[in-house]
């Protein structure tokens, strides 16, 4: 009778040997790893994403097409509207102001008896007359000034010369002197004289002396600004007076 006899280790070949071998110890780690994994001991090895670029290809929004699309429009608008242009200057060729005409004057100038009466050089007076209308030298000055004799244009009131008359004051005068100003005005009045002495009736005029209206002297018909005039204000029992 034939029997089968399982052929021991030592009698395989040395290849199948070893080959059984590691494959046995391969499967044994195999399902030692699965049970550890399923157990949670062993984690899982993370796949890490591989690195890449993503490039979306997205279409323009509409709203961005349209606003640039009404660009373009207005801009081939505005390059289609006419330039106006400038209007022409025309400069006149012929002077638009016609000069007066010129007129010879008359070798002569024709003057009745009355005018060559007046225009004879032989009754004018010397050097330094004065010609009529000149107003009146009254003196001199502090300073050797011509002093003009005043010409009001309003003689001052009572009213305006009673605030600055003293207290019982006697019946008198004050004189001062003062500058022409514009406007028939005076100023840097100072005082020349008075009567009685002591009575200061021309300080008196002096303080009222802002409140007068008198013309500028004249010389040769110019009337002089800046230059002396004579004040004189007498004080009476009936009212006083401007000289």
């Amino acid at each position: 009778m034939s029997t089968y006899r399982l052929t021991a280790p030592y009698e395989r070949p040395p290849l199948k040997r070893r080959l059984s071998g590691f494959a046995l110890a391969v499967s044994i780690n195999l399902g030692l790893l699965l049970v550890l994994m399923g157990l949670g001991v062993v984690p899982s090895p993370v796949q890490k994403p591989a690195g890449m670029t993503v490039v979306n290809f997205l279409p323009e929004s509409s709203s961005a097409s349209s606003t640039r699309k009404r660009e373009e429009q207005r801009t081939h608008v505005e390059r289609q509207k006419p330039v106006p242009k400038p209007p022409p200057i025309i400069l006149p060729t012929k002077a638009t102001i016609a000069a007066p005409p010129r007129t010879k004057s008359p070798a002569w100038v024709e003057m009745s008896s009355s005018e060559m009466a007046a225009a004879d050089i032989s009754k004018l007076g010397g050097a330094g007359a004065g010609s009529a209308g000149d107003s009146d030298v009254a003196g001199r000055g502090p300073h050797g000034e011509t002093l003009y004799a005043v010409e009001w244009v309003r003689e001052p009131t009572d009213a305006e010369l009673n605030g600055y008359r003293p207290a019982n004051a006697p019946e008198g005068y004050g004189r001062i002197a003062c500058k022409t100003i514009p406007g028939n005005r005076v100023d840097d009045c100072i005082t020349l004289d008075q009567s009685p002495l002591g009575s200061h009736l021309a300080t008196a005029v002096l303080n009222a002396a802002w409140q007068f209206h008198i013309r500028p002297p004249r010389k040769n018909g110019r009337p002089l600004m800046g230059e002396w005039v004579s004040i004189t204000i007498t004080w009476t029992s009936g009212r006083e007076t401007g000289q």
